[in-house]
């Protein structure tokens, strides 16, 4: 099983782009499927056209929270002057998953790779064929394939600071200890105020209902920020991760990525993350294969002129941490299915077909036959 990580932080993304070429073709005959790249590139060749079948890949977008916590300059005197337990004392970072969206795209099966051979006698259609030579449409406009929106995070406020709200007796203190106390006590008056403010006892009450909201703001805004020279600050940021898992077989349990608390996602060989396991599981509902006779099949029969297409079969894909399931995915994939041809009279002069292939799985999306006028 192949497995990519792709950083969108980073700007590296993977990009699925439909570029139609359209190449002048005439008679469908087959070549032998390939083993290797090397030996049949796609596009126009002096013989033919060569093709590729798409084999199915997931793309997973995990969105990641980063939490990251720094202590306040007056933490260590929390309990003393407000009575704040558990502050924590020293800085920390930790990560979690939020939430992962699944999509299945198409990556070029170089096992699967077939050739149109040039016939000048029959009619020649347009093949519609991806970057990587997936076979996408013939005599049609290829379908887009498309990803998920880019996460974009929200705006962060800019952040504020507390010695903006000090009065010039805690800024002109000898300690920090001193500086602490005189704080407290000034969140302290804050919200004696803010209680009078909502009793309707404060020597200046606001004139109306606005007037009383803007100030009820304001005084809850001061006493926030200078409980952060207790409390700490915590601050929130999410990234997206994206992963790419294209099985060529069922897989039992293999480590697809780790999470590390303080670092994120790490690469699957790095110790200092918690694993995240991949399992494939086949679960196409085909018929069991006939049985041959081991006479007849040794006379083979010439391959027949036509268009190879994948019928896919289905596959699970889940994401554990351990032995729990973090998420489940099923989706049609054609590496689980079988290779069917489409025959050559499709193609001929008496009707102009239109043939739409799904770019995920090669399977015919839709056929269209037209009679020319």
């Amino acid at each position: 099983m192949e497995t990519k990580r792709i950083n969108k932080k980073g700007n590296r993304i993977l990009k699925g782009i439909i570029a139609a070429a359209c190449l002048q073709l005439s008679a469908f005959t087959p070549c032998t499927a390939q083993t290797a790249l090397s030996s049949y590139q796609p596009g126009q060749g002096n013989d033919g056209i060569v093709y590729f079948l798409p084999k199915t890949a997931v793309r997973f977008n995990i969105l990641i929270e980063k939490t990251t916590y720094t202590p306040g300059d007056y933490c260590k005197y929390a309990q003393r002057y407000l009575r704040m337990n558990d502050v924590a004392l020293t800085p920390s970072t930790t990560h979690r998953i939020l939430s992962i969206k699944k999509q299945t795209i198409g990556v070029a099966d170089t096992t699967k790779a077939y050739q149109v051979k040039f016939n000048p006698k029959t009619v020649a259609p347009n093949m519609s064929l991806s970057p990587d030579g997936r076979l996408l449409a013939i005599n049609a406009q290829a379908p887009a394939e498309t990803e998920p929106a880019l996460f974009t995070p929200a705006p962060k406020p800019l952040p504020v600071n507390p010695r903006q709200y000090m009065s010039e007796e805690i800024l002109s203190a000898g300690s920090t200890s001193k500086m602490a106390e005189l704080t407290a006590h000034e969140i302290y008056d804050l919200r004696e105020n803010r209680n009078l403010l909502i009793k309707g006892q404060a020597d200046f009450m606001p004139n109306d209902g606005s007037q009383m909201r803007l100030m009820l703001s304001q005084l809850e805004t001061q006493e926030k920020v200078l409980l952060q020279l207790f409390e700490g600050t915590t601050v929130r940021d999410t990234v997206e991760e994206v992963i790419t898992i294209c099985p060529d077989g069922p897989v039992e349990r293999q480590i697809g990525f780790r999470l590390s608390q303080k670092l994120g996602m790490v690469d699957a060989d790095d110790l200092s993350g918690e694993p995240y396991y991949i399992k494939v599981e086949d679960i196409s509902a085909l018929p069991p294969a006939a049985i041959v006779d081991s006479k007849a099949a040794k006379k083979k029969p010439m391959p027949e002129s036509g268009i190879y297409v994948n019928v896919p079969g289905k596959m699970r894909v889940t994401i554990l941490r351990g032995d729990d399931i973090i998420d489940t995915y099923e989706c049609p994939a054609g590496q689980f299915g079988t290779t069917e041809l489409l025959s050559g009279e499709l193609f001929n002069k008496r009707y102009t077909t239109h043939l739409w292939l799904n770019p995920a799985t090669g399977a015919v999306d839709r056929l269209d036959a037209e009679q020319p006028k």
